[in-house]
């Protein structure tokens, strides 16, 4: 998904999908990318795709003619330095706060900036007062600074600036993020259990193979053959660790790097997350999950006024590619004059609840309400799934290790069960 975009002059900023919390669809590749935009004439983007092909798309499907691309890096190792995120969900906040208590915009900012510590924040408010001092609407300033501002709160902005409703259009994109953190939340608090669960019996299970094993397969040298075939490849497993100790764990190490770096590579989580999808309960989970990010965000900038084909657009983002390439086939019926509730459903991306509620919508012409309806419908059964999810497979992966670490266990002491069984 594109990162930012900038002109041959910084007043010909090329238009990019939205891009507002990472994708499902794995690590991708920056692209540079040279287009033709109408209006504003030849502007450099950097995208972030899976490959060339799908850089290519997302420019085009902004209304630009893609004149080259040339590939960069698919990833690179993290800076230690790394500058801190722009406090964006907070600076609106604050900022909502102080445009209800009667002041004017520029006082406001010019209040944020002095109270600020933070350097980087401080020098991102006083590059937004310089802008707007200079003539420049907040939208417009806004889009000046792409690493702060989500093409999404600049399209939020510029439709408020339309109809005057600043403050409203400001809280309306605080209970829209305050609404997908929640949901975060609920799926991060989810799965912290189960992978303490993991890491646990993992540590646990190393311990044994590691240190207890090896040991006890001095106390088995003697017995020869005697001993089970199981529990003879366990202590054989031991007497490798402790001679050649080294070159087991950089073997280990080598193949948990290998898989990072696997991860890493693009495309890799995206054939896991299809590999994922070919489960059939996960699989539409998974699904009805960037649905429902989808619909809620649409809703929102259909609310705030924004044209159905732009904000197709820039919600692009918010999907994998699969039904990214869905919503470019939707948003084409929708520019042939097709209802969008038809286009969606002729495109795979609506749920039999979501197509009713969007025809009811269209009927009464109210769709940025009914895609937020849709949006809590889909968020309540995301939950209640998720919590009876948690409470099925927590039990089940406790047993699991539980058998793991007691099948270690009674291997290493079931040759010594059998000898007190033959001396009995």
């Amino acid at each position: 998904m594109p990162t930012s975009a900038t002109g041959t002059e910084p007043s010909q900023t090329a238009a990019r999908p939205f891009k507002s919390e990472r994708t499902l669809t794995g690590v991708a590749m920056r692209h540079r990318v040279k287009a033709v935009k109408p209006g504003a004439g030849v502007v450099n983007l950097e995208i972030e795709a899976a490959d060339a092909a799908e850089a290519a798309r997302l420019v085009q499907a902004q209304g630009c003619v893609v004149l080259s691309i040339a590939g960069g890096k698919a990833w690179s190792l993290p800076s230690l330095t790394r500058r801190a995120r722009f406090p964006l969900l907070l600076f609106t906040q604050e900022l909502l706060a102080l445009l209800h208590s009667g002041i004017g915009l520029v006082e406001a900012l010019e209040t944020l900036a002095e109270k600020e510590s933070r350097p980087d924040t401080r020098a991102t408010l006083d590059r937004l007062l310089g802008a707007l001092r200079e003539g420049k609407p907040f939208s417009g300033a806004l889009r000046l600074l792409p690493a702060a501002f989500p093409e999404l709160y600049v399209a939020t902005v510029r439709a408020s600036e339309r109809t005057g409703d600043l403050a409203e259009a400001l809280g309306r994109y605080v209970a829209y993020q305050n609404q997908l953190e929640l949901v975060r939340k609920k799926l991060v608090a989810a799965s912290i259990y189960p992978v303490i669960l993991v890491v646990v019996g993992a540590l646990v299970s190393l311990f044994l193979l590691g240190y207890v094993v090896p040991r006890f397969s001095h106390v088995y040298e003697e017995m020869g053959d005697s001993i089970p075939l199981m529990s003879r490849l366990l202590m054989h497993w031991g007497r490798l660790v402790e001679s050649h100790g080294a070159w087991v764990g950089i073997v280990a190490l080598g193949l948990l790097a290998a898989s990072v770096w696997w991860l890493l590579q693009p495309g890799a989580r995206a054939r896991l997350l299809r590999a994922v999808r070919t489960v059939p309960a996960l699989g539409e989970r998974l699904r009805v999950y960037q649905l429902t990010r989808f619909y809620r965000t649409l809703g929102m900038l259909l609310a705030g006024g924004i044209p159905i084909l732009q904000a197709l657009g820039m919600v692009s983002g918010l999907l994998d590619v699969e039904l990214r390439a869905r919503l470019a086939q939707a948003s084409r019926l929708v520019g042939e004059g097709r209802p969008l509730s038809v286009a969606l459903d002729d495109s795979g991306l609506t749920t039999p609840v979501a197509l009713r509620l969007l025809r009811v919508g269209e009927r009464g012409g109210q769709m940025g309400q009914m895609m937020e309806r849709i949006a809590a419908f889909h968020d309540e059964e995301m939950a209640r799934w998720v919590e009876w999810f948690t409470r099925t497979f927590e039990p089940l992966l406790m047993a699991l290790i539980g058998v793991i670490i007691g099948g270690i266990v009674v291997l290493m002491y079931l040759p010594i069960f059998e000898l007190a069984g033959s001396i009995q």
